[in-house]
């Protein structure tokens, strides 16, 4: 139940009162009264996250990818969202890497530190050393988090059914299809086997790139809970001052990480959501190690499209094929205005251009999904996910070098974005072969059967016509009935102010044509109301049967 408490408090706290009353959350004493929430309460919003818990911290930082639904001051105060925790006693953690791995810690390493090195709100991390002398870190989950986010996640299922069937911003937005994604991408963290298969993909992918590098997995030291891979030597991209930076290779670094990227996004379809600086360690001998890929998403092969077309429409300053990959992309709701929302994306990217300096792809992105969710337009959340990686890496090059220029590098590489899109694999030839070899056998028989209706003057044709006689019946009856209505209204009135006037003639003790006059109004309020039902039910009668009589016959003459 505190949970159930807890959520109620935050939404009555931070303006969302309507979420309460149609979620049937309502009834719970709270003991505690609502508080403004504007923007100006982004920063508690994130702190009251941050002290519910591990699922809540989650929510908030995927939240913070989604520029469409939360005003800015909401984002950026999520994004800032840190998971760092006190750590659990580092002899539980022994005990968790014991019994996942089947043996005694003296047998599985021959070093461990029972101190952990860094600690969040899923799992801590320690140092150690196995029996063959390999440096590793050793990460274990935290004991009870996956049943406190299973209770976690069926308060939120809750809330999610409900406000999608009893609220307009359920219906607008999609409360269990933004749950599921945060259910998928949280299942993918507290799975570190999933994790340690991100790591051989991305050591996969950057195996090519000489100043890269992603430390990978030990298998027979790796289960769901527990997660050892290489230990990486060095310090994190943020703690090097501008002095320190002298002697790194920025440059290079840069272009490959951003060309690795791309290749991860565009080509392969697999996306690390959380490339901030934090999770990039410089080592020793001057190669960059990217850490930490329990997030990671999948991006659809239509996406991958779009996003092409959308990353060299911003490069190239054109907003008008902007709006035009996005309109494509996103889902119109019913308040979407593609004029309006045509003429903002144009101004926004040009604005961007006409600035001067580099363009911010990934910051433009941003505020395109932004743009998107005030015109109506929700766009796919893998867009929403991707301008934020992508801005997260514009930070991180920008600390690796000053001068490098994303939009650069993306017309650079425009020769593999192109050939990206048009790429074909050996699944994709052969179900384009075996489709045109069904076209090409039903072809005649389709012909034939197409020719011979059209001989035999038997060929249909549906049309689905604006029917300009049922429009103009419609506003002859809402006309009627509107000026019957008022002559109605204008017979009580003037009843009710001949009531004060003296008469000799009554009738039930007051004037009698006051009550003449009501008696007529009630009747004909009586007409008025049979008419309409009546009408009604007609017109319903005539669509049913126009509508079985829906096809036009073209008939050939010979």
């Amino acid at each position: 139940m505190s949970r159930y408490v807890d959520l109620v408090r935050l939404l009555l706290r931070y303006g969302r009162s309507d979420l309460v009353t149609g979620s049937g959350l309502g009834g719970v004493d709270l003991g505690t009264s609502g508080e403004d929430g504007s923007p100006a309460t982004a920063e508690a919003f994130a702190a009251d996250l941050e002290r519910m818990g591990p699922t809540w911290i989650k929510l908030g930082q995927l939240l913070s990818t989604r520029h469409d639904l939360l005003p800015a001051a909401y984002t950026d105060a999520l994004s800032r969202l840190q998971d760092d925790v006190a750590p659990f006693d580092g002899r539980v953690a022994a005990g968790i890497v014991e019994e996942e791995l089947g043996a005694g810690l003296r047998h599985l390493f021959s070093e461990f530190d029972l101190e952990p090195m860094a600690a969040a709100s899923l799992g801590q991390v320690h140092r150690a050393r196995t029996r063959s002398g390999k440096d590793v870190v050793v990460k274990v989950q935290r004991p009870g988090v996956r049943e406190a986010v299973a209770q976690d996640m069926e308060v939120l299922s809750r809330l999610a059914t409900a406000v999608d069937r009893h609220t307009e911003l359920g219906r607008r937005y999609g409360a269990a299809d933004l749950l599921e994604q945060f259910r998928r991408s949280l299942a993918g963290e507290l799975d570190y086997v999933q994790e340690a298969r991100n790591l051989r993909t991305f050591g996969e992918l950057t195996e090519d790139d000489e100043h890269l590098f992603v430390p990978q997995p030990l298998d027979d030291y790796t289960t769901s809970r527990v997660l050892t891979m290489e230990r990486v030597e060095g310090r994190k991209v943020t703690d090097i001052g501008e002095l320190g930076m002298l002697s790194v290779e920025g440059k290079q670094i840069s272009e490959e990480l951003f060309r690795a990227y791309l290749r991860m996004i565009l080509d392969e379809g697999v996306l690390h959501a959380d490339p901030h600086p934090g999770n990039m360690i410089l080592t020793d001998d001057g190669r960059l190690a990217l850490i930490d890929l329990g997030m990671v998403a999948t991006v659809p092969r239509r996406v991958q499209d779009s996003v092409i077309k959308l990353l060299l429409a911003i490069s190239d300053g054109d907003g008008e094929e902007a709006a035009r990959v996005l309109a494509e992309m996103g889902h119109p709701l019913e308040d979407h205005d593609a004029a309006r929302f045509r003429d903002d994306v144009t101004h926004l990217v040009s604005g961007a251009v006409a600035a001067g300096g580099d363009v911010d792809a990934g910051g433009v992105m941003v505020e395109l999904s932004r743009l998107s969710g005030a015109h109506g337009l929700r766009p796919p959340p893998e867009m929403a996910m991707i301008g934020k990686a992508l801005l997260n890496l514009d930070r991180a090059t920008m600390h690796l070098d000053p001068d490098f220029s994303p939009s650069e590098a993306v017309r650079a590489n425009v020769d593999q974005l192109l050939r990206r899109g048009l790429s074909t694999t050996p699944g994709s030839l052969m179900a384009a072969a075996m489709e045109a070899k069904t076209f090409t056998a039903q072809l005649p028989r389709r012909a034939n059967r197409l020719l011979d209706a059209l001989g035999d003057g038997e060929l249909t044709l549906r049309v689905n016509a604006f029917d300009e006689e049922r429009l103009l019946r419609v506003a002859q009856h809402l006309t009627t009935r509107l000026v019957v209505g008022l002559v109605l209204s204008a017979i009580i009135v003037g009843a009710a102010l001949t009531m004060r006037v003296e008469s000799e003639v009554t009738l039930l003790g007051y004037p009698a044509v006051a009550m003449v006059f009501f008696l007529l109004a009630a009747v004909g309020g009586l007409v008025l109301i049979v008419s309409v039902v009546v009408t009604d039910r007609r017109d319903a009668r005539r669509r049913s049967g126009s509508a079985g009589r829906a096809p036009v016959r073209a008939r050939s003459r010979r």
